[in-house]
């Protein structure tokens, strides 16, 4: 059996401490749930596995010194300024693959354009003293009229990956949707949910359809209101930032494919 699509990151592992490599795109039952019981071979030996010595380099040095030194959240006004930061404080693998769009990324750019087109109609002479930004998204409501999509590989950005998101969603009363090529298990992000919290799931739809139907029935299962099924992605789009880093990780997702790791995470794991 070739170990979740591939054994090139298998081998070059072998005998030492992955941990840092698999945690960010593996979620923990990972191998519960797609490795055959029989390859269960027991646990692991610590004093036997051989620590990989990380050699850090002096732009790895420098940007965890940006890490440091970044601006509190207060000091943070607007998408804007998230994004310059995350740009000088992310790994390089993780902001490739997070900010990279298709090719020249001309549509990325247009689609910023086009909200730059949208004006909200003033009103005038309103009582503003209580001002309600709620509305309901197919039929749940939210706070206001934005939800948390789904953004594969949160271990990338923070440890703890898509659960941050759940918290943040419930306390602030959006919705959150989950990916299906989340870093953390299904299950790991629904339990961090607080009891009525809406969650919607987005779904790839697998080629072999009994997986499929098994996702699906246990997210109704689990009390997902909302399914979304990405539609738009028969090609991946060739993400030519993320192309440029090699991401040589396997995806819990690609069971019984062929895939190529050598250019960037959106197709390592797609």
């Amino acid at each position: 059996m070739t170990p979740l699509g591939g054994s090139k990151i298998i081998l070059k592992y072998a005998g030492k401490d992955a941990t840092e490599e698999y945690d960010p795109i593996h979620p923990p039952d990972a191998i519960v749930k797609h490795l055959p019981k029989e390859k269960h071979l027991g646990k692991v030996d610590p004093g036997s596995v051989t620590k990989v010595v990380k050699e850090v380099t002096e732009e790895e040095t420098a940007r965890q010194d940006r890490v440091k030194n970044r601006p509190s959240l207060d000091e943070i006004l607007n998408l804007h300024d998230f994004e310059a930061i995350a740009k000088e404080t992310l790994p390089a693998k993780a902001w490739a693959y997070y900010s990279s769009a298709a090719d020249d990324e001309i549509t990325n750019r247009e689609n910023h354009l086009a909200y730059q087109r949208i004006w909200f109609r003033p009103r005038v002479m309103r009582d503003v003293s209580k001002v309600d930004w709620s509305t309901t998204i197919l039929g749940h409501k939210t706070s206001m009229p934005v939800y948390i999509t789904a953004t594969a590989l949160g271990k990338l950005g923070h440890p703890e990956g898509e659960v941050l998101l759940t918290r943040a969603a419930a306390k602030h009363g959006i919705i959150q949707m989950i990916p299906t090529l989340a870093s953390c298990s299904f299950d790991e992000i629904v339990d961090a949910a607080k009891p009525g919290q809406v969650q919607f799931m987005q779904l790839y739809v697998n080629q072999n359809r009994e997986i499929t139907k098994r996702l699906v029935q246990h997210a109704e299962s689990r009390g997902i209101k909302g399914l979304f099924i990405t539609v738009d992605a028969p090609q991946l789009g060739r993400r030519e930032k993320d192309m440029r880093q090699k991401f040589e990780a396997d995806a819990s997702v690609q069971i019984g494919t062929d895939v190529d790791r050598s250019q960037g995470a959106a197709r390592a794991i797609s």
